[in-house]
């Protein structure tokens, strides 16, 4: 699984980003935004006008079940689906 390409966070729409229901106030997490060319947008919460980094649908994918795997190490997890 590789990004495709890092973009300005500025440059995507202010209110397309999503933020996890698992970021409660912390402002610890990342925030995802869907492109109309299909590829997902993912950049750092705290810092919203640095870099994006762009994934396709299936690299993501990819990312997230490494997560929920533990493919990562130990303690790095993260609930399914999510």
């Amino acid at each position: 699984m590789s990004a495709l390409s890092a973009t300005s966070a500025t440059s995507v729409d202010p209110g397309g980003w999503l933020r996890s229901s698992y970021s409660v106030g912390m402002n610890n997490c990342v925030e995802t935004a869907r492109l109309g060319s299909g590829l997902l947008a993912v950049r750092d919460s705290k810092n919203t006008a640095g870099p994006a980094l762009l994934f396709t649908p299936s690299s993501w994918t990819s990312f997230l079940e490494g997560l929920s795997g533990g493919g990562f190490g130990p303690g790095l997890s993260h609930p399914a689906g999510s």
